[in-house]
Order: C-alpha cells, then structure tokens, then sequence
C-alpha cells in the first residue's frame, strides 16, 4: 500500500481515448495507492469512480471491450434519440448488470470525490461530492452529466437542472483549480492530450452559436473553453516546474475521442499499459513509496 493522502488525482476527459490511461487506474487500484482527493472531468469522472471503487476489471472494461454491448450506442442510437453513446445505458442502467458497480466498496474509500459538469442553461460549472450523493444512483447520474456531450448525446436532468460535459466549464477540462481549491499542494495528473497539445481557438463562432441556438449558454462556453484548457495546463507545467505535480501525457495515442472498435481500444489500451510501466518509478518515487 502505498500512502498518497497528500496527494490529489486528477483525471482528464476524452472519451474513447481514456482507453489509453484505464491502465494507469488499473495501475494505481493493483498497487493499493492511496490518495486524498480524486477529481475527474467527462469520461475521467468514469475514471474516478473507477478508481475509488477498487476495481480493477471495470476500470479496463469501461473502456475497451464495453464498446461491444449491443447497447452501447451507435448511428442509430443517436437516430433513435438516445445518443451516439447511449448515455442512459452506459452510465446508469448498466451498473446494475452488464458493468456492475461495487457500491460498497465506493463509499468504503475516504478519498474526497469531485465530479465536474456544467449547467446548459447558464453555463455555470457545478461540482458533485460524496456529500451531494442522497441514494446510489446520484453517483450514476452525476458521472452522466459530467460526461453528456452536446448534440451527440442527450441533456441530462438533475433536479430539474439540466448538465451537459463538465470540460465546458470553468476549468477547461483539468480540474486542477478544484483540486488547489480543497488544499492540495501536490498533484498526480493523468491526461489524454499530448504534453505540447494547445488546445486551438474556435474560428466559427458564428456556426457554433447557430447549432447551439437553443443552448446559447453552452455555445459561449464551448466558445471560450480554449483559453480555460491552455490556462490550467499552463497551471499544471508550472506546478511540475516547482517539483509539486507529477503529469502523465500520453505519447502513442492511436484512436478519437468517438472511436468504438474494440479491436483498436485494446490496442490504445496496451499501449498505455506499456507507457505506464514506463513511467511507474518516477510515480512511486513522486507519491513517496518506500
């Protein structure tokens, strides 16, 4: 077991190219790590509650051979209305069945939990703990809203709240200001762009306000999430400048975000296997293991 409680875990999103960094949670529940905070963003929140449940097989099966589910989406689920990924199904129907979820072992971790998403009518970004979870299916619907692309995948009510992806708010996808936030002076980022990725500005304003005119709030923030994305990557460099942020930036990426043969996604997965045993000494050594 290794002791990290001082340490939080960030996770970036990128749907299907998480494949790549399952390994890295994999990794991190085999070795017993033990961190203080875990904070994920769209499919990193998959990520994070992966992680916090200990399981090791639903953190690579998440992403990798889960894609054969005849239910897991497609062109005709998003024709029928329940998304290019169907968000209902992958996120909160099957936790009860075809990718079961240890409960008791989720609320049995002390780590502090922080599942970004962001509001589609005001395009505030909102940020779901252990302390918002009334019944277990809250956890479902929160890793649900923080990953509901637009367009692609269908709003997700909360409340009567509507979310859509958490990347699209304040943090740009790298909730590292979250983390800093609750008192975190030392950081494990495990990311799906590469290190010298910036993410570009939008050109077409003007498509994207028109696609999105019945979500006007959403459009701004898809709008200005470049300049968020680059700031906390800028945040997250410098923190590893000063000794304080150990970062994992994938260098064989193989497959999009969108990417749904499983035979690719155990390909990106191995690949990401391999660059994290690479770089699992300098881990150690960052997180304190004896």
């Amino acid at each position: 077991m290794i002791d990290a409680r001082d340490t939080a875990l960030i996770f970036e999103g990128g749907g299907m190219r998480n494949s790549y960094t399952a390994p890295c949670v994999v990794k991190l529940i085999e070795e017993e790590v033990r961190f203080g905070w875990v904070g994920g963003v769209s499919a990193g929140s998959s990520h994070t509650v992966n992680y916090l449940s200990g399981d090791a097989w639903r953190a690579k099966e998440s992403f990798v051979d889960f894609a054969n589910n005849p239910s897991f989406g497609g062109v005709s689920s998003l024709l029928r209305g329940t998304g290019y990924f169907n968000a209902e199904f992958i996120y909160e129907l099957s936790s009860d069945g075809d990718l079961p979820f240890d409960y008791d072992a989720f609320e049995a971790n002390p780590a502090e939990m922080n599942i970004a998403a962001t509001r589609a009518d005001t395009g505030e970004s909102v940020y779901f703990t252990r302390a918002d979870i009334r019944e277990r299916a809250d956890m479902n619907s929160f890793v649900r809203a923080s990953s509901t692309l637009p367009l692609i995948m269908p709003t997700r009510l909360i409340d009567g709240i509507p979310y859509v992806d958490g990347a699209l708010g304040e943090s740009g996808g790298i909730s590292i200001q979250q983390a800093e936030d609750a008192g975190y002076e030392k950081f494990l980022f495990v990311g799906t762009k590469p290190r010298d990725y910036v993410r570009p500005q939008v050109t077409r304003t003007s498509v994207v306000r028109s696609v999105l005119r019945r979500t006007p709030a959403v459009a701004e923030a898809l709008i200005g999430r470049p300049d968020r994305y680059n700031a906390s990557k800028q945040r997250l460099l410098e923190l590893e400048r000063q000794g304080r942020a150990q970062l994992f930036f994938p260098d064989d990426m193989q497959v999009s975000s969108t990417e749904r043969k499983v035979e690719k996604l155990r390909s990106n997965y191995a690949s990401g296997q391999r660059q994290m045993g690479r770089e699992w000494p300098a881990w150690r050594e960052f997180l304190g293991a004896a």
